[in-house]
């Protein structure tokens, strides 16, 4: 078990302490029996242990209830810290669900979260397009009312859970207007007509992912979440929400960097005294647990704020993840090179640490846009003399 001593900052309430431990209990015994050599099938085990031990109760929000984001952070902290692909399955079970936990009618609650929740149900949060990445606004995928239906015509890519997911929360533009305003938000279940996945994509960390195509294919109006046009309002909304949970995967990571780098360093010897007794290797492992304490600090500080009803806590946000996931990066770097040849050696748990870590400074909104949004919100609020 890591050191869990951060669970005494003010941040945190006694039942979140609870939470941590009984997870870290759960997860030490659960996940390290999930055979990971089938990716799609590892994350529907994954999702399906998840879902009966109850963890994923915490992943969407109960009828006049709120998501809990310190939870959130601190489950997948710990899961990252465990088992990368746990991690994915947890948050995409959020995030798909996401924008109906937060603007879902009762109906569009009772008839998906239950699922999700039980791990009966994979969910997916289709937002980006081959034309814009973290530029949202730009989407050009369309969604044309006809009678009682929608019909939605364009691709998305680089959608989580693709290729594997029940449903999708897909958003498209219902309104000829330029920018934010004209997108609408729908849930699309698999299976209808014109909705393709037209190509699985490979990275160096196998997670299911694909482009999806639709062509005219045709959602009932009860499939709109929120009012048509609030698209991007929602699309915020739930990034504003789960932005700092990647900070706490990207933690997770690190801190199990630490401790594998501190039992490297503790049994290894040079010129017959341990590593760790190099002032050098110190200083290492010095900057490492500055990186991580950091990281922790500005990560459960966004989502306390949120937590406390902040309506948006889009600069915290952005700090939590710009920052932890670049210094997850460092630690996980420092980490391989103080394990030498054996740090780049296929089936260390360094070695996949690294090529885990990657991808979190690029999805949910790259490390320079997140610069962008905390330079602009520093801007704004700045006073007069």
């Amino acid at each position: 078990m890591a050191d869990q001593s951060f669970l005494n900052w003010p941040f945190f309430e006694p039942r979140h302490a609870a939470l941590t431990r009984d997870l870290d209990n759960w997860a030490c015994e659960a996940l390290p029996v999930v055979d990971h050599s089938d990716t799609d099938e590892a994350c529907r085990r994954l999702v399906e242990l998840l879902g009966d031990a109850g963890w994923l109760d915490h992943s969407a929000a109960s009828d006049g209830e709120t998501l809990d984001v310190r939870s959130l952070c601190l489950i997948r902290e710990t899961l990252a810290r465990y088992d990368g692909l746990a991690d994915f399955a947890f948050a995409m079970q959020g995030l798909g669900t996401g924008a109906i936990s937060l603007f879902g009618t009762k109906a569009q609650k009772s008839e998906w979260l239950p699922l999700t929740r039980e791990g009966k149900a994979i969910s997916a949060f289709a937002l980006t397009e081959p034309g814009s990445g973290s530029d949202v606004a730009n989407n050009t995928m369309t969604a044309t009312r006809d009678g009682e239906h929608y019909v939605l015509n364009g691709e998305k890519t680089w959608i989580s859970n693709g290729g594997i997911a029940d449903f999708y929360t897909v958003f498209a533009r219902t309104e000829d207007v330029l920018g934010a305003k004209g997108m609408s938000a729908f849930i699309v279940p698999v299976g209808l007509p014109g909705f393709d996945v037209v190509e699985r994509l490979q990275t160096i960390a196998p997670h299911p992912l694909a482009r999806l195509r639709f062509t005219d294919c045709r959602v009932p109006v009860s499939a709109l979440l929120g009012a048509p046009g609030q698209g991007f309002k929602i699309a915020m909304s739930v990034l504003d929400v789960f932005r700092s949970t990647v900070a706490a995967a990207a933690l997770g990571f690190a801190r199990r960097a630490l401790d594998e780098a501190l039992a490297r360093v503790s049994s290894r010897s040079v010129q017959g005294a341990p590593l760790i007794d190099l002032q050098m290797v110190q200083g290492h492992i010095a900057d490492m647990a500055l990186d991580v304490d950091a990281s922790a600090l500005l990560t459960y500080r966004a989502a306390w704020a949120k937590d406390r009803g902040a309506s948006r806590v889009t600069r915290e946000a952005a700090m939590a993840k710009l920052f932890s996931t670049e210094a997850a990066q460092k630690v996980i770097d420092s980490a391989v090179q103080l394990f030498g040849g054996d740090g780049v050696r296929s089936g260390q748990t360094v070695e996949r640490l690294y090529r885990e870590v990657r991808a979190l400074r690029i999805y949910e909104g790259a490390s320079d846009v997140q610069r962008v949004v905390i330079a602009r919100q520093t801007q704004a609020n700045m006073g007069g003399c």
